[in-house]
């Protein structure tokens, strides 16, 4: 026959019970359990202090073994649920995901992960978090192999860092291939609690090409959209620059390699044309082109979630966008040193070139 065990207080623990039993701040388990404590140590059986309180004889039981083993930390408490948490090797996981691939795909996932060693996928996740890993997410880069990427790096940079003097920097580039989307049924709006919505398919109806020019000081662009981007329509956007520029100020335009920049016939109205000097870009580094960056916002803010029925209806859109930017324009800042660039360009070479020998061994 079981027999509960006797709880004898001394002075202390009766009046702390007490309070912790009156107490509002106390949770009303805690009161319980404390109470249950108190009657236990005036001799009362399980059964009695059950019906007193309203509550099962297990759970009478329970608490007042709990006391009579660990005191009042013994009921502060509830034992911890359920199996134990399992152990990760943390170093193996972060080796898995970084140094492997899972069986017939390209990248770990959580569950992938979990099945592999034996937790679930939400601890995979909490460690991947902790440890700053990603592997569903991949970024695109491309390292110019430009055997003058020094000589151009440097030159752009000091024109962004400390642009001459009675002089505009523009930044000039083509946004080519810009298509009139239709979509095939009217979206719905956007509501409280829903997203507005668009059919994932659309109809074309043409496309266009916007030439920009940055202006590196103010922000302004001077922006002109025509059908085609050959050297003849390359030659039109310089002689709309030459108009709307100050003919006193010098010229210094910054394009990237396009065939269509250097077409000899663009070469001979330069040479007419002195105060136009050209600076390219080094291959594969568009991002050094400024008008990128505004290119990005009109994709983003005019024409990603457009609906265009005509080309001429897309040209109307992106000259209202062009011309509402420079009612407010705002120029862009550019903060990296061409020390700083080329740095990790020669770090990203490095590893590149590492990766291929490992490969290649």
């Amino acid at each position: 026959m079981r027999v509960a065990p006797p709880i004898v207080l001394t002075d202390k623990e009766q009046s702390e019970l007490t309070r912790v039993s009156r107490s509002r701040r106390s949770s009303v388990r805690l009161a319980q359990r404390a109470r249950i404590v108190l009657l236990a140590a005036q001799g009362i059986q399980n059964k009695d202090i059950a019906e007193q309180l309203g509550i099962g004889r297990v759970q009478v039981a329970r608490w007042r073994n709990r006391y009579a083993q660990g005191g009042l930390q013994g009921i502060e408490r509830d034992l911890p649920r359920g199996a134990p948490a399992l152990k990760v090797d943390v170093n193996q996981l972060v080796e898995l995901t970084t140094q492997t691939k899972p069986k017939a795909a390209t990248h770990w996932s959580t569950r992938k992960m979990a099945a592999v060693l034996g937790v679930s996928a939400s601890t995979v996740m909490r460690h991947w978090q902790a440890n700053g890993l990603k592997p569903h997410v991949v970024r695109g880069f491309k390292v110019s192999r430009d055997p003058q990427f020094v000589e151009k790096l440097e030159d752009i940079v000091a024109l962004y860092v400390s642009p001459p003097e009675h002089a505009l920097v523009l930044c000039c580039d083509e946004k080519s291939q810009v298509q009139a989307l239709d979509r095939t049924q009217p979206g719905l709006p956007l509501k409280n609690g829903r997203a507005q919505t668009m059919t994932h398919d659309y109809k074309r109806h043409g496309t266009t090409t916007l030439f920009a020019a940055l202006n590196v000081l103010d922000g302004k662009v001077i922006g002109q959209c025509q059908p085609r981007h050959t050297h003849a329509e390359w030659l039109k956007f310089l002689r709309k620059i030459d108009r709307q520029t100050p003919k006193e100020k010098t010229l210094h335009l910054i394009a990237d390699n396009y065939a269509t920049h250097k077409h000899p016939a663009v070469q001979k109205w330069l040479a007419k044309h002195p105060r136009f000097n050209m600076h390219f870009t080094p291959t594969s580094a568009s991002w050094l082109n400024m008008v990128e960056r505004f290119f990005r916002n009109l994709t983003a803010e005019r024409l990603r979630r457009g609906v265009f029925t005509s080309v001429p209806e897309l040209v109307a859109a992106i000259d209202e966008y062009v011309a509402h930017h420079n009612n407010h324009p705002k120029p862009f800042i550019w903060t990296k040193s061409a020390r700083d660039i080329l740095q990790k360009v020669i770090r990203a070479n490095s590893r590149l070139s590492s990766k291929q020998n490992e490969t290649l061994h």
